[in-house]
């Protein structure tokens, strides 16, 4: 006998086993697999069924691996609900962290080649700062070690980081131009014509720029190759930025639209309305869900790009010139000389509640207007470029605490480096792979499998359109008229398609036969005889 007790342990076991599953899948899952029910082929749903099994071992096996995240994200919190967190300077952020965190933030003063934008490398380790009036310079911000400086007597619009800490991409006055991490000029990008804002795709190895005739240009940097040239036809655009989700390109115009791209379509893939007024700056966080745009009409709009709907709209009292989202989805806007950062303006609009009612931090109001903003990963750093140099700004929770060293690693050394290189080039995704939904890659096409099964199921089709196909074939003996009557006519019920079918058969027979009429009868009473016969 079955001890009914054991039952009842292995079915509390099994209900416990699958909550933990269900809480893991909510922070670990990387979205809905596909499934194998309503799968005719025995060996895929095999192969899908082992799919299954691996992504459920993965997601518990990252749910044990809780205990080796040591660090944990913390933000300021008010001790009384008079207190403001925003009241709070640098100096006194300082003061109240540990030696080594405090130096994370200081200034550059920089006064003669400003304004600056700057850019950190994936692993957040350096730094790339480049002046408009030709001033680029590399350095380990960490250790305060300049990496190379350059003047290049000419006007500088933007500049990116490639790949790694190696190479960096200039857009020069005339051309996009590649540098190494010493300052030696590999490149020129002739194609590139008159640049004025840089994207790098890391996982796909492209380099985009938004040039001043309109036209968004990719090129390879592993093979030097012109992937795409994509005229916007909306004249000059006005702001650039990437999503990270699913490397989609967002523009923005004069006329106050968006625009989404990819290398694949010569149009854009989709167009927003997003300002009344010219566009100054996008930024988009990093699961894809939410675009933050700013405009010369002195709004601030969150869009939820999955809908394409705008969910908030904030006023400032001056147009932002910048907008960056961290990686925690604290939003930095920068407008006139004044930085101010919101908190929880994604939480807000995901569960449909009103505005925030203000910032989390503020920072700005010495003369220094600013041009441009940039998250350091995996810290709790703002950089902020202005027109006298750069800031590095502490901000509390802003920055993820766990980095995965797989995907970026901001303690590598040489040999991790280059191994890393190597990995990321054998794993290149090709361009054609860029769609607005990143997950149709392994997908199965279940809308192209149920048209081919309609296809071959005759018997689901309407009865009108067989009768419509039948009666343009309905010629000869074994014509698809005759099978379709035999076939129909076995049984003693009579329908209205029954009638009409015979109906036409016998209209089909009795032209037929005054045709042949008509022929003896031209044929004369001699030859007459040799005319055939109807059967």
């Amino acid at each position: 006998m079955v001890d009914p007790n054991s039952k009842a342990i292995v079915a509390a076991e099994e209900r416990a086993a699958k909550q933990r599953f269900n809480e893991a899948e909510k922070i670990y899952g990387r979205g809905k697999a596909a499934s194998s029910k309503n799968v005719r082929d025995k060996k895929l749903r095999a192969t899908l069924k082992t799919q299954e099994e691996k992504q459920k071992q993965a997601i518990l096996r990252a749910k044990d691996a809780e205990i080796l995240l040591e660090h944990e994200a913390g933000f300021l919190e008010p001790e009384a609900e008079l207190e403001r967190t925003y009241k709070v300077r640098q100096d006194e952020i300082k003061d109240s962290v540990g030696i080594e965190a405090a130096k994370k933030g200081f200034e550059l003063r920089l006064n003669d080649f400003g304004p600056y934008r700057a850019d950190y490398t994936r692993n957040g380790r350096d730094l790339l700062l480049a002046g408009r009036k030709g001033h680029v310079a590399t350095m380990d911000w960490r250790d305060g070690k300049l990496g190379c400086e350059l003047q290049l007597n000419e006007t500088v619009r933007d500049a990116r980081w490639l790949h790694n800490n190696q190479y960096f991409a200039v857009a020069q006055k005339k051309h996009v131009y590649i540098y190494d991490h010493q300052g030696v000029e590999l490149h020129c990008l002739s194609k590139h014509l008159e640049p004025l804002f840089l994207e790098f795709l890391p996982y796909h190895f492209l380099l985009a720029s938004a040039a001043m005739s309109g036209y968004l240009k990719y090129t390879d940097t592993s093979t030097g190759q012109m992937v795409a040239e994509l005229p916007t036809r909306l004249g000059r655009p006005t702001a650039l930025c990437q999503n990270p989700s699913n490397a989609i390109l967002h523009t923005g115009h004069q006329n106050g639209a968006v625009t989404l791209w990819s290398p694949n379509s010569q149009t854009n893939l989709v167009k927003a309305q997003v300002h009344s007024g010219p566009v100054r700056s996008l930024a988009i966080d990093r699961l894809g869900r939410y675009m933050v745009s700013t405009g010369q009409d002195q709004k601030m709009n969150i869009w939820d790009i999955r809908m394409f709907k705008e969910v908030h709209s904030y006023s400032c009292y001056q147009p932002g010139a910048s907008v960056a989202i961290s990686d925690r989805g604290l939003t930095a806007v920068g407008w006139g000389t004044q930085v101010s950062v919101w908190r929880g303006l994604f939480d807000a609009a995901q569960a449909d509640q009103g505005k925030v009612q203000s910032p989390y931090m503020a920072w700005g109001g010495d003369g220094q207007r600013i041009e441009n903003m940039r998250w350091c990963p995996y810290e709790d750093l703002l950089g902020v470029t202005h027109d006298q140099g750069f800031a590095s700004l502490i901000v509390p929770g802003a920055g993820e605490p766990n980095f995965d060293s797989l995907e970026a690693n901001p303690y590598e050394n040489t040999q991790q480096r280059q191994e890393a290189e190597v990995h990321s080039l054998l794993t290149k995704l090709q361009p054609d792979m860029i769609s607005l939904d990143p997950n149709v890659i392994g997908r199965l096409d279940t809308i192209k499998d149920q048209k081919i099964r309609d296809e071959k199921d005759l018997d689901r089709r309407p009865e009108e359109e067989q009768m419509d196909k039948i009666k343009n074939r309905g010629r000869g003996r074994n014509s698809a008229l005759r099978k379709y009557l035999r076939k129909k006519g076995k049984g003693n019920v009579i329908d209205e398609k029954r009638l009409k079918a015979e109906a036409m058969r016998k209209e089909h027979a009795d032209r037929r036969k005054d045709q042949l009429q008509r022929e003896r009868n031209d044929l004369g009473p001699a030859l007459g005889r040799f005319a055939k016969k109807d059967n």
